[in-house]
């Protein structure tokens, strides 16, 4: 039994290692061979070090730690996300509930879901007359498909054997989105939920690059505008462990709810 138990953690263990290890790899291999001072792995943990060391200072709108630049595109984030989440959800029980307004609007879904999310920016700026509104704007615009799409499909496949039930019951509405719709939609609601998050964690560096202010993408484009390039390097690797540490809280919140796991 601790055989077993010791194979199954390298098993676990060892590939990321391995991963990461190839990664920094070629890495190290582009900028030894590279002409343009491509940082090192080394020499970017350095400054890794240096920029964790007080990643909350501020001197200045424009030049604060990178701490506080997280934490202001998280905000934007959770606000454009709560937003779309607040609208989306319901609208997509509404779908889902109603054949006439699934007629209605699965056609405005579809043309407008595939539109470029950083495309509504202008959009934001012109209406809302701010950096921050717009980039918020942008969150929710970006968000709210994945909910109401999943949320709409998960109504749509609830057995119809529960509706009869329901209906020889003669449950209210209320009733029956309580009792039976939402237990059964909930899976497909998270999934939903998951699908969001991730895409607005990704919107908003790019907006926050267009937009400017304080924030992880416009720290992105400050580097890049200063030529520090370990710095872009640095924030890459923020990004992504924000974006997954986001991506495991939802599993684990979806598993929790669901009892089950939780498919992109």
């Amino acid at each position: 039994m601790p055989t077993f138990h010791f194979k199954t953690i390298v098993l676990r263990v060892l590939p990321p290692l391995l991963g990461m290890a190839f990664l920094v790899g070629i890495w190290g291999l582009v900028s030894f061979s590279s002409t343009n001072n491509f940082p090192s792995p080394k020499e970017t943990l350095v400054q890794a070090i240096q920029v964790f060391s007080d990643p909350f200072y501020s001197n200045g709108p424009n030049d604060q730690g990178v701490g506080w630049n997280i934490l202001s595109s998280l905000k934007r984030v959770a606000m454009g996300f709560g937003l779309a989440a607040l609208v989306g959800i319901p609208f997509g029980f509404l779908i889902g509930r109603f054949e006439f307004l699934s007629n209605m609007f699965n056609p405005l879904i579809s043309l407008l879901r595939p539109v470029s999310p950083l495309a509504w920016l202008p959009i934001g700026l012109l209406v809302f007359k701010g950096a921050n509104p717009a980039a918020i704007w942008t969150i929710f615009i970006c968000s709210i498909w994945p909910m109401v799409i999943n949320t709409a499909v998960g109504v749509q496949r609830v057995p119809q054997d529960y509706m009869n039930v329901a209906r020889v019951l003669n449950l209210s509405e209320w009733k029956i989105v309580s009792k039976i719709l939402f237990p059964a939609v909930l899976p497909y609601m998270l999934t939903g939920v998951r699908l969001a998050v991730g895409t607005a964690w990704l919107v908003i560096v790019a907006a926050e690059m267009l937009t400017g202010g304080v924030g992880i993408g416009f720290w992105v484009w400050d580097e890049w505008n200063n030529l520090n390039v370990k710095n872009i390097i640095i924030a890459i690797f923020v990004i992504g462990l924000v974006g997954l540490i986001l991506e495991y809280a939802l599993i684990k919140l979806a598993t929790a709810f669901t009892f089950e796991e939780v498919r992109s």
